[in-house]
């Protein structure tokens, strides 16, 4: 009896342990299923492009083919992986989980954390980045400046944390923008016209009849004063990192403002010097005297001569110990740099930057900051030191006593003097204006049974030139971030004398943005031009994919082994063709027109109407 009952109790154990394996084993399974797999990690690769969260496990070879490589076989990929939920906003070279798992030892205190590190290539994530739950297309422009929907970046701490500074305010299914900051709370607008009025600009505006066209603000919030400032037809670059307040810059370019991911660290601007006529830190909390007013010097080298650096902080007004002593050394530095101050109201101090050489070539000897070496380059950006250093003038700039620019909009068509640096002459640059608005003409033709007028708002030419694509779209309500190749002609710097603005990149890494931020993508060569470097165009379309919004277009404008290339994974990236056609009849190029669709996980996106 008692070995009788002994056996029942060993067969309810057993049964009862396999009815626990059976549940853990069914909710791993549920887990991965829900979650995705566990390979989405950086210690691990992922190359196949198999089953999907998506459906269908269709499985090809793990090497894609290269562009124009024969292929006999037909085969089309069907699926491509969906990343993660929790890496719906992923940005692949802005990650802290890569700092960490790759144990990257980077200075705090200089900022390191919040520069490009870049997970080497057989790292990355080659999965599509899911939107997050009841994702809705985005408020159309103007009326994005003021509110977007919280579903899009629901994040609302900044509401709480700022709310006596009006930064942004929840109203039920949106997020409105009353165009507050931490310095100017009654408003951007009013902040804006009473910097004019400091500096006795014509009627209050601050564009000084359109002698100021380009703006850096430094720590920007969520870009309520670049927001602003459009309607002066001032554009500016809002700068901040991806820090504490995150997701500061998804908000401004939800909102349709012109904004990118960056840092004052170790590390230069991705802009060319000269390139803003202001630039401005409303309590950025930098500190400027730092490495011997290394960060201070790298204003200095972008702003243009007679440049102006608007600085709204305790500093400028309050009277306890430690804000006099910084605004001491400050004012010390700045004279040692030779800006003057212009004028200095309230809670507002604005300097000016000299037109010429003269004061540096006056002040006494060893004084320092020193003058930058004349072999070094202040155009070189890309992966290049900050140096605590002051950037001389040109002969060119010393001569005309200034950037010998044109007033906006003038300023657009007119050839800048730089030009000179890259030998290009004025007949090339109108023939080059002249080919892109035919092109960019012929582009709205072939979208215009998919486009209206607000269609469009973020735009990204991924290989800019002189900026000509841009220049193009200008009576159309959109503003474009125009990407120079960081290995080609530095020609960003035509393209800021313009009074446009991008950037310095290389597609061979993921782009310092959000994903979902862009209505447009500009590719004109691109895919070729990776592929001589040795890069993926598969992992180019995948980043692609990632900062393009859903229903967001791309044009492509390559060698038709390219187009016919990315055709093969249309299906896979679940994209769909929007228009084709061949190209100018002086070129062998082809324009294949491309538009993402709004695709949906079983689990965390609900369709969108």
């Amino acid at each position: 009896m008692s070995r009788g009952r002994a056996d029942g109790g060993s067969k309810k154990r057993s049964a009862t342990l396999v009815l626990v394996l059976v549940i853990v084993c069914g909710g791993l399974y549920m887990y991965t299923k829900r979650n995705g797999s566990t390979a989405l990690e950086y210690s691990t690769k992922i190359r196949k492009f198999g089953s999907t969260y998506l459906g269908g496990d269709e499985e090809v070879d793990e090497t894609p083919t290269k562009l124009g490589e024969d292929e006999d076989d037909g085969v089309v990929l069907k699926s491509i992986p969906v990343c993660d939920d929790r890496h719906s906003e992923l940005i692949p070279c802005l990650d802290r989980n890569l700092i960490y798992q790759t144990r990257l030892k980077l200075d705090l205190s200089l900022m390191e954390h919040y520069e490009r590190h870049c997970p080497a290539p057989e790292k990355r994530f080659n999965c599509l980045i899911p939107p997050p739950p009841g994702y809705k297309i985005p408020i159309k422009w103007p009326k994005s400046r003021d509110e977007v929907w919280k579903a899009n970046i629901p994040h609302t701490h900044l509401a709480k944390e700022k709310s006596d500074q009006k930064w942004m305010v929840v109203k039920g299914e949106k997020i409105g923008f009353p165009g507050g900051g931490t310095h100017f709370h009654y408003g951007a607008g009013k902040y804006i016209a009473a910097m004019a009025n400091m500096l006795n600009f014509p009627n209050d505006i601050i564009n000084n009849g359109g002698n100021l066209r380009t703006f850096l603000d430094v720590g920007c919030g969520v870009a309520s004063f670049g927001g602003y400032l459009l309607s002066s037809d001032v554009i500016t670059m809002s700068l901040a990192p991806n820090d504490v307040h995150q997701n500061q810059i998804q908000f401004a370019l939800e909102r349709g403002i012109p904004a990118y991911l960056g840092v004052l660290g170790t590390k230069r601007l991705p802009y060319p010097s000269r390139s803003f006529e202001l630039a401005h830190c409303s309590r950025c909390r930098i500190d400027w005297l730092q490495r011997d007013g290394i960060l201070l010097l790298e204003l200095d080298r972008v702003l243009r001569p007679g440049g102006y650096f608007a600085y709204s902080s305790p500093e400028a007004y309050a009277q306890d110990e430690e804000d006099l002593r910084i605004w001491k050394e400050m004012s010390a530095l700045v004279e040692r740099m030779c800006w003057k101050i212009a004028a200095k109201r309230n809670q507002t101090v604005i300097w000016v930057k000299p037109l010429t050489n003269d004061c540096y070539m006056s002040r006494e000897p060893r004084t320092l900051p020193p003058l930058c070496r004349s072999d070094a380059d202040p155009d070189a950006t890309w992966d290049v030191k900050m140096e605590a250093c002051i950037t001389p003038y040109t002969e060119q700039i010393q001569t005309s006593r200034g950037s010998g620019l044109a007033p906006w909009p003038a300023r657009l068509t007119t050839p800048p003097p730089r030009l000179a640096d890259l030998h290009v002459s004025t007949d090339a640059f109108e023939k080059d204006m002249e080919v892109w608005q035919q092109r960019v003409d012929n582009y709205w033709n072939l979208l215009s049974s998919k486009i209206n007028p607000d269609t469009v708002r973020n735009v990204m030419d991924m290989k800019a030139n002189m900026g000509s694509f841009a220049a193009s779209l200008k009576n159309k309500p959109v503003w474009v971030m125009n990407v120079v190749a960081e290995d080609g002609p530095n020609t960003l710097k035509i393209i800021y004398d313009r009074g446009l603005i991008g950037s310095i990149h290389s597609w061979c890494e993921a782009y310092s943005t959000y994903p979902r931020t862009y209505d447009l993508l500009h590719a004109w060569t691109v895919f070729s031009d990776v592929e001589k470097k040795g890069c993926s165009a598969v992992d180019l379309m995948i980043e692609m994919d990632r900062i393009l919004r859903p229903k967001g277009f791309i044009i492509v404008r390559d060698k038709p082994k390219v187009v016919e290339y990315i055709k093969k994974y249309m299906k896979a990236l679940h994209w769909e063709a929007v228009a084709s056609a061949d190209a100018d009849q002086d070129e062998d190029d082809a324009v294949f027109i491309i538009q993402k669709k709004i695709w949906r996980t079983s689990e965390s996106v609900r369709e969108l109407e």
